[in-house]
């Protein structure tokens, strides 16, 4: 639910800013546009750092600043935002600092769940209101997120990092690896959840041939590929779906898929911890290939985070 935030009392210019900005994301958008870049200096008060590195760089910039600071602005891609989210639960400050978002990458999954506009004015905006609302996000293997995959799309992922092919043409490219991709083994053990029927249970141990795992707080994936239809920012659990489907089904059905609509036919659980156990399984999250791995651990952050959201219109 969206609530005003004692923030809202004053503007931004009265407050301590600090804006981190990849200036790689959306093939270099920040660097080519130089009237976004006067309007963004010219309306977003603070410090605006645009010197990023690489994703450890990132991190500890917005740890550090987070101490100081009172909002802490990302502005780029799902990867920049996952990686300001991670300095700022580092540095143990999620319920002293607000996060804004200024989507500059070419996905924008993360700004497209909460309704936070892609136009670099409406956007700022956005801030300017100060509305806040308290979310959830997850940990997968120490890093945060919202939405992360093993399997398939985690492979994709990882081919098209090092291919370095950008934007959505590498997604595309990539996903030619689909047809020969086989199904993988995997134990997977849930604590503390729902089944699709909202039962409840303690504990579930179960093995199942998957193609695709996909765990989410938020609804989409890049591109607004509804990959997560009924993920909830801020229920307490894992939104987790399996796909146990063939590659080549896959492909076929990927419209139906796109929309959330091929997902009602598939496993689906809530959980609040989930451990998940295989042979040389692929994971990514936000768009970041995590590695191969045979055992990935889950645990659900509840409210874990304040973000800047637009008003909901009457």
């Amino acid at each position: 639910m969206l609530r005003p935030d004692p923030f809202s009392l004053f503007s931004l210019n009265e407050k301590k800013i600090s804006c981190i900005i990849n200036p790689q994301a959306a093939n270099k958008k920040w660097k080519k546009r130089k009237t976004l870049r006067k309007y963004l200096q010219e309306n977003l008060p603070g410090q605006i750092i645009d010197s990023h590195k690489n994703k450890t760089d990132t991190i500890q910039t917005a740890r550090k600043l987070s101490i100081n600071n009172e909002i802490i602005v990302a502005a780029g891609g799902d990867g920049t935002i996952a990686d300001v989210m991670q300095g700022i639960i580092e540095a143990n400050r999620k319920k002293k600092v607000l996060f804004g978002i200024i989507p500059l990458g070419s996905g924008n999954a993360f700004r497209k769940s909460l309704n936070i506009p892609k136009n670099v004015k409406k956007a700022i905006k956005t801030l300017s209101e100060c509305k806040t609302r308290e979310i959830d996000l997850f940990e997968v293997e120490g890093r945060t997120a919202c939405f992360a995959s093993i399997g398939a799309t985690a492979k994709a992922t990882q081919l098209k990092i090092e291919h370095k092919i950008p934007g959505l043409f590498g997604h595309i490219w990539a996903a030619k690896i689909f047809f020969t991709l086989p199904k993988i083994e995997q134990e997977i053990e849930l604590l503390d959840g729902l089944d699709d029927s909202g039962e409840h249970f303690d504990k579930k141990i179960f093995n199942l041939q998957v193609f695709d795992c996909v765990v989410g707080k938020t609804n989409y994936f890049g591109y607004s590929w509804k990959i997560a239809p009924k993920a909830k920012i801020d229920d307490g659990y894992l939104d987790i779906t399996f796909f146990e489907t063939s590659g080549l089904k896959y492909l076929f059905f990927f419209p139906l898929i796109y929309f959330g609509l091929f997902q009602k036919t598939q496993k689906h659980f809530k959980a609040k911890k989930m451990i998940l156990r295989g042979s040389n399984l692929p994971v990514q999250y936000h768009g970041e290939f995590l590695g191969i791995m045979d055992e990935i651990k889950f645990r659900v952050l509840p409210r874990a985070l304040k973000i800047i959201t637009p008003v909901k219109k009457k």
